[in-house]
């Protein structure tokens, strides 16, 4: 559980290998996108502070979060270090939460035991808008920093592990 007040995006930056040899693609969903904005930001940002060159960055958007499992499929085919799927799912008055949350949960990881490229799972599952503002760049800090670096450590993980 989150501690109050703490933000969550702070790391070393002296453990982030260099990122400039990598590519990375990102699929949006565009339900929530003030808040899926937010999360783009932050890992865009993050990756260009690392050393990736924009031009390295491939940016597709998805209607919803749902659709992130088809996008990233999708975008494991073109030439990318890693996948990050940036999505936001707030509960509702229905089971239909439950059921993009499991689906979409469930779908990236099938894609991260199928494929040889990662999925980086950027997907804010919250109770309210509240709770995803202060995770998208609010009090908590900002998941998307957190997806990018993951997806630099995972894009360097997948570098050794191929050339050994």
């Amino acid at each position: 559980m989150a501690t109050i007040n703490k933000n969550l995006s702070d790391y070393d930056k002296t453990t982030i290998p260099n990122a400039n040899q990598f590519r990375f693609g990102i699929v949006v969903s565009e339900w929530n996108e003030s808040i899926t904005e937010g999360l783009y930001e932050g890992a865009y940002n993050t990756l260009i502070e690392h050393g990736v060159l924009s031009e390295n960055i491939m940016r597709w958007n998805v209607p919803g979060s749902y659709e992130l499992i088809y996008g990233s499929k999708k975008m494991q085919e073109q030439v990318v270090d890693v996948v990050i799927a940036i999505g936001s799912v707030i509960q509702g008055e229905t089971k239909h939460f439950d059921f993009v949350c499991e689906g979409v949960s469930q779908g990236i990881k099938d894609l991260n035991i199928i494929h040889d490229t990662p999925v980086i799972f950027c997907v804010l599952t919250d109770n309210n808008m509240q709770q995803a503002i202060d995770r998208s760049g609010g009090i908590h800090g900002n998941k998307g920093t957190e997806a990018a670096v993951a997806a630099i450590k995972m894009a360097d993980l997948r570098r050794i592990s191929t050339h050994k």
